[in-house]
């Protein structure tokens, strides 16, 4: 009997120095493809993933690299080991390369695309000083319960990503996020944490960016999935064109639903295999359903084990 396999894909927070290296200096496959997305883009993506440097934290930079890393990972790996996908599910960014390795977008259309998505999210943040907080210990409704009372006192915060049951991330001004640091510890939370971000992400204040990102979403996308994709929105599949423009423009400004989501597909799987750099998603699916496995291809050594766990 065929292995039912998830193919998933992580979001903006993963990135590293030194991501994609192994792919870069181990295949002809990766290095071509690093220099076709920079030329696509006008970066050099060597630079900003394997030097020092502060790029790599620019959104419009940090999303076509991940991006990109994650398409490698997943081409080297179907050079490898050619499995056919169940379903593909992606964390934030990571819906956007979910949708490419489901044959809906060209990984160099992706590239451009994300960048212009970055670049769109950093225009509709300027100027209001933005931001994420980590909260860690309260239990969904709780959060939910006080991002709409902030909300009725003329705060802006909203839930932003449901990541795993007593884990969740919240979005809005910096000022209200810091007013709101200590109510969020009154009510429980072990943690709440200010991220290191310039842009809040999935929640109202992203607007501005919808309308836009459509536009290129328009251009970019075809019809043509290999198989369905996990709304971040709904965490229910979907397998258009029209789905995927309604939702990718939706996910903008609306919280992602990563628990809910691999809570609904972990019954139908024998394995999840995270594509790209670090292990965050197997981590988080370790804690929202323990009996799914997951495994990950984030350098060549990883890839090796993966296609020997499988064949």
């Amino acid at each position: 009997m065929s292995q039912k396999l998830a193919m998933i894909f992580p979001g903006q927070g993963s990135q590293t120095i030194g991501m994609g290296q192994s792919f870069y200096e181990n295949s002809a496959l990766a290095r071509e493809m690093f220099e076709k997305a920079g030329e696509r883009i006008g970066v050099n993506f060597q630079t900003i993933l394997f030097e020092e440097n502060d790029t790599i934290n620019d959104t419009a930079y940090t999303q076509p690299a991940l991006l990109l890393v994650s398409m490698i990972a997943y081409k080297l790996f179907q050079e490898a080991c050619p499995l056919k996908a169940e379903l593909f599910l992606g964390h934030s960014l990571g819906e956007f390369s979910a949708v490419c390795a489901a044959g809906a977008l060209d990984y160099l259309d992706a590239v451009e695309l994300v960048h212009k998505r970055g670049a769109l999210m950093q225009q509709a943040c300027e100027g209001i000083n933005a931001g994420m907080m980590a909260l860690v210990g309260l239990d969904d409704a709780t959060v939910e319960t006080l991002c709409q009372e902030a909300l009725q006192k003329g705060k802006k915060v909203w839930p932003a990503n449901y990541n795993q049951d007593g884990q969740l991330v919240v979005a809005g001004l910096k000022a209200d996020l810091q007013a709101m640091e200590a109510t969020f510890k009154d009510a429980g939370a072990k943690r709440a944490i200010v991220l290191n971000m310039s842009v809040a992400s999935h929640c109202e204040l992203l607007q501005s960016a919808q309308e836009p990102l459509q536009v290129e979403l328009e251009r970019y996308l075809r019809d043509g999935f290999d198989a369905p994709v996990i709304s971040n929105v709904s965490a229910q599949a979907y397998q258009s064109k029209a789905e995927a423009l309604h939702l990718l423009v939706a996910q903008l400004v609306q919280p992602v639903k990563y628990k809910q989501s691999i809570q609904a597909v972990a019954p139908q799987l024998d394995f999840a295999i995270e594509f790209g750099n670090g292990a965050v998603l197997k981590g988080l699916n370790r804690r929202i359903v323990k009996e799914l496995k997951t495994l990950n291809v984030s350098d060549m050594e990883s890839l090796e084990k993966v296609v020997e766990t499988l064949s």
